[in-house]
This record gives C-alpha cells, sequence and structure tokens, in this order.
C-alpha cells in the first residue's frame, strides 16, 4: 500500500487557502454534450506552457454560473513535427462532470454538483484546478463522508465515499491477485466502522484473510465455532447436502420432501416418528412447510424411511431410500460437517444462529467474519447460499431497522457467468440482495479478480466500482460495460497503477478519482500474502515427526 496516514489517525483537513488561477493552460475549440475539445496555449518558443497536465487530471471552466469541472481523457497531437523546435498543435479532451456554484444556504461558501447546467462557449479559457477547487469537490459533504485515503492528483485531499450512496446501492472491489484487493475493503470497511459503530457487516472469508484486519471489532466464526443447524436450510439446500448433483436423485428427493415437513411437525408436538401428517389446529395458519425454518429430528427422517422400506414389496423399489438413507447416516457422523450435524440435541437456536451472525445485539462487535477455509468445498456454496437468504429475510421481517452488508470474497465463485456453474440457490439469494436489498436494508460487497466471470446482471447493479489493476482485457472491458459514468475512460488506467490504487468510479464518491487508499495500522494487514518458496525450501522439515503431524491433522480435519 502506498505510505499514507493511518485510519486511526486520520484527522480532517483544513481546507488550504485558495490557489492562484494563474495563466489558462488553453481554450475551448469544440464543445459536444459533455465532451470539449481544448487546444493547448504555446509559449512563445511554440511549446506547450509549462502547466501540461496529464490524463486524469481536473480542470476548470469559468461560467456565467459558476465553475465548470472536467476530466481530461484524452491527450494528442494531431499533427506531429519532425523538428523538435517547431510548433505544434497540442490537444486535450476533457469530459465535463460537474461544476462549482455558490451555496444557497451558506452566503460566500461554494458547493459542488454533479451535471452541468450551464455549459461553456467556445473560446472559453481552461485552467487547471486550484487546491481550493479540489478541496470543494472532494469535502463539501465531509461531515457525511468516510475517509477511505487520498486522491492521486493531490495527496493533501483526502478521497472520501458517501457511506449511503455506497452502500445502498451496492458496490464492487475488483483487481488482479496482489493488487491489494483485500487491503483495500479492509480499509472502506474500517472507515464505515469508525463512524458506524452498530454496523451489522458480515465478511464471507473463503481463504480466512480477515481475521486479523478486524482484531478489535469483529466477531470472528471459524471451523470450530461455527453453527448453522441443518433445519435452518431450505429443501433446496439440503438436497444438495445431502445428495448432491446426481441426476438420478428424483425419488429421493421425492421422498425427503414428504418426510421433512413430517418431522418438523412431530417436533412441535411432541411426537414421535410417523409417516402420518396431522391436520393444523388453527385452520393452516401456522402450516409446516418443507422450507419453514422449525428443528426436527434426523432420527424421525431416518426411522420414517426404515417404515416406508418395511411397506414396499419389491426388493428394487428399495435401492433409492437406501441410498438416502446411507446418505444421512454418512453425513450426520461426518466430522467436516459437524457445525450442522453434530449437535447431540435438537434445540431451537434460531435466535442465537442469526443474532451471533448478524450482530443483534452489536455488543462492541459489529462485523462477522465468517471463516469458511475449512467448510468442505462441496458445500461452500450451500453455506453461503443459507447466509444470504437469512440476510434478507431478517432485514425484510425487522421492517428495514437492521441493515446488513454482506461481504462477499471470491464472488465468482457464487455467481459465474456460466449458468451451468455454481449453486442456483446460492445465485438466487445473491441475486435478490443485488436487486431487491435495497428497498430493505440489505447491501452487497462484491470482491472479485476475475469480474469477466462473474454474472454481469450482478456486476451491473453495483453502482459504485473500486477497479485496481486488470491486466486481462476482458475483465477491464466488463469492468467498463459496467459502469455508466461519463469519466469511464479514467478506467484506461486500469493495466498501469500500483499496488494499494483504485480507479473510483459511481454513486458513491463525489467524482470519479484515482484514490491512494490508506495503510491499515500496523497489525491490522489482512493474510493476504502466499507462501514464501524461497523462505520454505530454505530449512529441510522431512522429518518423520513432522509428515506424522500433518497426516493426524489431516485425518482429524476428515474424522
Amino acid at each position: 500500500m502506498a505510505d499514507t496516514v493511518t485510519l486511526d489517525s486520520v484527522k480532517l483537513s483544513k481546507p488550504r487557502l485558495a490557489a492562484t488561477v494563474g495563466f489558462p493552460i488553453g481554450r475551448i475549440v469544440s464543445v459536444s454534450g459533455s465532451q470539449a475539445v481544448v487546444v493547448l496555449e504555446s509559449d512563445e518558443g511554440g511549446k506547450a506552457t509549462l502547466g501540461t497536465p496529464s490524463m486524469g487530471s481536473l480542470i476548470r471552466i469559468k461560467t456565467r454560473e459558476g465553475v465548470v469541472i472536467g476530466i481530461i481523457s484524452g491527450l494528442s497531437i494531431p499533427v506531429p513535427s519532425s523538428r523538435a523546435d517547431e510548433e505544434e498543435l497540442r490537444i486535450l479532451e476533457i469530459e465535463m462532470v460537474g461544476e462549482i456554484t455558490a451555496s444557497h444556504d451558506a452566503p460566500g461558501a461554494r458547493v459542488f454538483r454533479r451535471g452541468v447546467s450551464t455549459f461553456p462557449t467556445l473560446g472559453s479559457e481552461v485552467h487547471l484546478a486550484t487546491s481550493e477547487d479540489l478541496a470543494v469537490i472532494f469535502n463539501s459533504d465531509a461531515k457525511d463522508m468516510v475517509r477511505i485515503g487520498s486522491i492521486h492528483q493531490d495527496a493533501d485531499i483526502p478521497a472520501r465515499v458517501l457511506p449511503d450512496d455506497l452502500l445502498a446501492k451496492h458496490f464492487a472491489v475488483v483487481g488482479t491477485t496482489g493488487t491489494g484487493k483485500s487491503c483495500a475493503v479492509s480499509v472502506i470497511l474500517r472507515g464505515m466502522l469508525q463512524e458506524h459503530k452498530n454496523a451489522h457487516i458480515v465478511v464471507l472469508d473463503p481463504h480466512n484473510e480477515y481475521a486479523p484486519a478486524f482484531q478489535d471489532c469483529a466477531e470472528v466464526i471459524g471451523p470450530d465455532s461455527l453453527q448453522l443447524p441443518y433445519w435452518l436450510l431450505n429443501f433446496d439446500e439440503l438436497a444438495e447436502v445431502l445428495l448432491g448433483r446426481d441426476s438420478g436423485r428424483r425419488v429421493e428427493m421425492e421422498v425427503l420432501r414428504e418426510i421433512i415437513p413430517i418431522a418438523k411437525q412431530n417436533y412441535r408436538t411432541g411426537e414421535t416418528s410417523t409417516l402420518v401428517r396431522k391436520p393444523q389446529a388453527n385452520g393452516g395458519g401456522n402450516t409446516i412447510t418443507v422450507d419453514t425454518p422449525v428443528p426436527y429430528r434426523i432420527s424421525d427422517l431416518i426411522q420414517m424411511l426404515d417404515t416406508m422400506m418395511g411397506k414396499l414389496d419389491k426388493p428394487e423399489s428399495l435401492v433409492p431410500y437406501k441410498r438416502l438413507k446411507a446418505r444421512i447416516e454418512a453425513v450426520t457422523v461426518d466430522g467436516r460437517y459437524s457445525f450442522m450435524f453434530g449437535s447431540l440435541t435438537v434445540r431451537d437456536i434460531m435466535s442465537d444462529v442469526i443474532g451471533r451472525i448478524f450482530r443483534v445485539p452489536v455488543a462492541g462487535h459489529p462485523i462477522t467474519v465468517m471463516d469458511l477455509s475449512g467448510v468442505p468445498a462441496e458445500i461452500l456454496n450451500v453455506v453461503v447460499s443459507v447466509v444470504c437468504r437469512l440476510a434478507f429475510d431478517l432485514a425484510l421481517w425487522s421492517d428495514r431497522q437492521v441493515p446488513i452488508t454482506i461481504v462477499c470474497e471470491e464472488a465468482h465463485r457464487y455467481v459465474p457467468r456460466d449458468k451451468a456453474l455454481g449453486f442456483e440457490p446460492t445465485k438466487r439469494a445473491i441475486s435478490k440482495i443485488a436487486k431487491e436489498g435495497r428497498k430493505y436494508g440489505v447491501s452487497l460487497c462484491v470482491v472479485s479478480q476475475r469480474p469477466a466471470e462473474i454474472d454481469p446482471t450482478i456486476l451491473s447493479q453495483t453502482s459504485t466500482v473500486f477497479a485496481m489493476r486488470l491486466t486481462n482485457q476482458k475483465d477491464q472491458e466488463i469492468v467498463q460495460a459496467a459502469v455508466s459514468d461519463a469519466a469511464v475512460s479514467l478506467l484506461e488506467f486500469l493495466p498501469s497503477m500500483g499496488n494499494g490504487e483504485a480507479i473510483a468510479i459511481g454513486e458513491g464518491v463525489p467524482l470519479p478519482m484515482r484514490v491512494r487508499f490508506d495503510r491499515l495500522p500496523e497489525g491490522f494487514a489482512p493474510r493476504s500474502s502466499g507462501a514464501s518458496f524461497s523462505t520454505g525450501w530454505r530449512e529441510d522439515r522431512g522429518s518423520v515427526e513432522f509428515i506424522d503431524a500433518v497426516i493426524e491433522r489431516w485425518r482429524t480435519a476428515r474424522a
């Protein structure tokens, strides 16, 4: 990360004195919509003025209503000279993105707003944006904003985000592996937590990276402490756990669909296993369905399967029932599934599970880091599906009183572009948050190193994008297609940006900007570094005791 101040030590910098506007760098010769062409001024020797700006720099154009702000999106010399001392025509292409006008609420003050109401005319002088302009643009609503770093054009100007616009309308952090995505996500979230001590944030962490970044404020749920009872799963999720994706599982699924509601009803009424489904006492108002999140006993399922098999008179008809029973028994004793099936007694702990995951009450830990590295790969999608579905339902049934943010690391694994990949319930759960979450108070943060592999519907729902270095052409094109902002030309920097830098575009930032993220406090960096081959190969670990210890851990994890 760039060597800047830490989040914990950030103080809101006072606006600096207005910088002198100085001599113009050029004049406008063409205006078309939000684009304009500027001819650079030359000095007496025919060279461009020393104030020549670079790509992405902000410029100012005075109009009768205020100052139009533009971003330089192109530099060119249409007819290059053959000699160094010859005069050349130097052209700037700019995109006008907003304007600075007098404030109606505070006499003498200036405010920035997106969009242009009064366009410059031909011949209008163009200047580089002053320090005062930058302070107005990026700090105009500082009291309601959260600092995440500094802008590339002027390191003294903080880069801030608008919390409500960033979260309610979803955001994405994308970049090639090693560019600092996990650090960027941590900086953004820690900035939010400094201003919002009672947040409800859940980080889905498939690689056990984020626990150190939030060690002072997080509830870390790891493989040993994760609790997600099987009866919280809906039918599709449970079928994925018990039956996998075998094409010939139709009979088993129908049997499960029949016996699960009966098992739930038996638990509620306190009865023993029976294949008879009792009518509801109150006319069906509390009808239990296969997806109703109420407890039931696995032993009831097995007993009902035994009863059903006892009634069959053809041996070949027993095969699906035996397969289903064998699979249920195998999964319930598999140590890797203990977070679902490991409890010796069945109790209704739904409020405890939901309260812990989504921090209700917050109890000084406004963020949950779910370490999913120990979850079996074949059901990882199921766990993500359950968490995302529960988040939406909690926000819905709490009448939007518990706004929740879900951070989906490695998002391309859960909502892949290829319709044949992934787990459909997971796609539905995340898609529902992306499309309808804003109405109910559930926001989504999409994190990925391969945006080209993410379902474009999901990515298009993120109104703010932090694009870090991307070298793959398809990834760059996908990000550009997902961004509707007029300053999309800034994304041309993507292949050449340094670690810890991003192009921030969208609703959650005051203006499209190239941002350098703040450094995290000492000791709070995520575990994002890979294994060191050079270090590991300096020492011989080839002892019998070492390999025995490794095998023991291996077997314990699979027990």
